[in-house]
């Protein structure tokens, strides 16, 4: 059986699936039978090494503060640069050239500095020029070198995301009265958010992981940074701390794209559910005389 856009598989293409299928198992077995022997080997398996996170200490005192922290950190940079984003993204796409020169000359420009060198800078200015305690400056500097970086990529998948949606779509609301503004609020962002969710939730996660840098850079005392102390003042094993902190990192992100997942299906369903046609009333409502100055409906 075929489809528009590929056919059917013939036996020989199926034989050819299952081989390459079994193929790549026996290697995944193989390649983690190497790495779980050598570290047998090394006797990094060994209950002693892992024994200090069936505590509560471990967890209370080391790893939940640093969770904290990075929640907090990620939480902050999530909303201030997704509606600042919003904004920026929007505001590219504008017809004065006063408005979109100077917000694409910013977006570029953080853009294309790495988010380290951001935080590294923004450190710096609140250790000069502010009075912002030398405990709570770490997460601030992080928190503003995640908005500056995060906020212009996000411009640019809401640009994107826009400038993907059909031009008539743009074309027949205006063509039955409705300004810009109602055009981009109305029209073009509903449709456009589904079509930007994937991209959005992969830059949130970006987000989450990048908290770290502020540990490793910065003295933040995040996720990540809890592995020092545990290794070295509780005796916890440093690979298994790291493996306890990544399987925490993969709980966070599966659980964030899990959530988008979800949201994404929910929003598909209820474009589905209420059709494409805007109601008559829907339609006079929006463009009445005191929203765009039109002419007064004959009656």
């Amino acid at each position: 059986m075929s489809s528009v856009l590929y056919d059917a598989q013939g036996p020989r293409a199926k034989r050819r699936n299952v081989l390459f299928t079994v193929v790549f198992v026996v290697a995944f077995a193989a390649l983690a039978w190497w790495v779980l022997s050598s570290l047998n080997d090394k006797d990094q398996l060994a209950w002693a090494k892992w024994e200090p996170f069936v505590h509560t200490e471990a967890w209370t005192t080391y790893i939940w503060p640093g969770l904290q922290n990075t929640l907090k950190a990620a939480a902050l940079a999530m909303v201030i640069a997704l509606p600042l984003g919003a904004v920026l993204g929007i505001a590219r796409l504008s017809e004065h050239a006063w408005v979109r020169v100077p917000v694409a000359t910013v977006v570029e420009f953080f853009r294309s500095i790495p988010v380290l060198v951001l935080m590294i800078f923004g450190n710096a200015l609140y250790a000069e020029y502010t009075n912002v305690s030398s405990d709570s400056r770490p997460l601030y500097a992080v928190v503003t070198g995640l908005v500056l970086y995060n906020a212009a990529v996000l411009a640019e998948i809401v640009r994107a995301g826009i400038l993907s949606l059909p031009k008539g779509q743009s074309e027949a609301a205006m063509a039955v009265g409705l300004r810009k503004n109602q055009v981009m609020r109305f029209i073009l962002l509903p449709q456009a958010v589904t079509a930007m969710l994937p991209a959005i939730v992969s830059q949130l996660v970006v987000i989450v992981k990048d908290t770290a840098l502020g540990g490793a850079v910065l003295t933040f005392s995040e996720l990540l940074a809890s592995v020092g102390p545990m290794s070295g003042y509780y005796g916890a094993n440093t690979i298994a701390s790291f493996t306890v902190i990544a399987l925490i990192y993969i709980a966070l992100n599966f659980a964030l794209t899990t959530f988008a997942s979800w949201l994404e299906r929910r929003l598909r369903r209820g474009k589905k559910s209420t059709g494409a046609v805007v109601g008559a009333g829907a339609v006079e409502e929006l463009a009445a005389p005191g929203d765009h100055g039109g002419t007064t409906k004959a009656p």
